[in-house]
């Protein structure tokens, strides 16, 4: 445990210190709150709507973080760290390789808790949201989601041969879930056939299924995204730890 709390504690200072993951999973969520109050303010998310646009869009827009994390941050990281034999390195001490990635998953759920907390004070302070559903029900399809993500991530570093092959597929899954699943261009203003495509993307699945909860629809509205979400974390992690690659 001491060993933990130690990495956990340096990981952590070269992380806030690369900036990345503070800027796309800290800043730029609350600058797309700040955004989508400010032009759609409590406009309701279409004709005929009982809820508005920021509470359609607090479920997708939470996903940010999670999608900067474990999509595009965690792979980078074992990628990089095998590519640089840290992982070797790990295995001739008393420290397991998987105290790493331990220590990386951790990383990015802070990450991610902290953006689903300013996003919510942010929307809550400046713009009255409130969450409609169970705060119960939102964090179980949060940390459902949060997983699916992180599986993505553990499966593409951890069979990734280079850092070059794991950032190349990392960014080809990072950004097209980033624009088009909703998470930032609202998935209401998308045009009919552009919601066909995003609904092929996992990140659509889990965004439906944290409105659904934010809303307090009932369960038979997410019955697919949740199954989907599970398939997706239980495939890619099984995956990732048969296949993973140390060196």
């Amino acid at each position: 445990m001491k060993a933990f709390r130690a990495l956990l504690k340096t990981e952590i200072g070269l992380s806030i210190r690369g900036m990345d993951m503070f800027i796309f999973a800290i800043c730029m969520p609350v600058v797309v709150v700040m955004i989508l109050g400010a032009v759609f303010g409590n406009k309701p998310a279409f004709d005929g709507a009982e809820y508005t646009f920021l509470e359609q869009s607090f479920g997708a827009v939470s996903t940010i973080a999670i999608c900067a994390g474990g999509v595009m941050g965690l792979p980078l990281v074992v990628s990089d760290y095998r590519s640089r034999k840290i992982l070797k390195r790990f295995k001739v001490t008393p420290t397991s390789p998987v105290l790493i990635l331990a220590v990386q998953v951790v990383i990015y759920v802070l990450y991610s808790i902290v953006s689903l907390i300013l996003v919510y004070g942010t929307g809550a302070v400046f713009f009255g949201y409130r969450l409609n559903g169970s705060w119960l029900q939102f964090l179980g399809a949060y940390l459902l989601v949060m997983l699916s993500m992180f599986s993505i991530g553990l499966l593409v570093g951890g069979l990734a041969p280079n850092i070059k092959i794991a950032s190349a597929a990392a960014s080809l899954l990072y950004f097209p879930m980033l624009i088009f699943s909703g998470a930032t261009l609202p998935y209401e203003v998308m045009p009919a056939a552009l919601q066909k495509v995003a609904d092929v993307l996992p990140l659509t699945q889990g965004i439906k299924l944290l409105k659904a909860a934010s809303l307090g629809l009932p369960i038979n509205h997410v019955f697919i995204p949740a199954v989907v979400m599970i398939a997706i974390a239980v495939i890619c992690t099984v995956i990732s730890l048969y296949f993973f690659k140390w060196e």
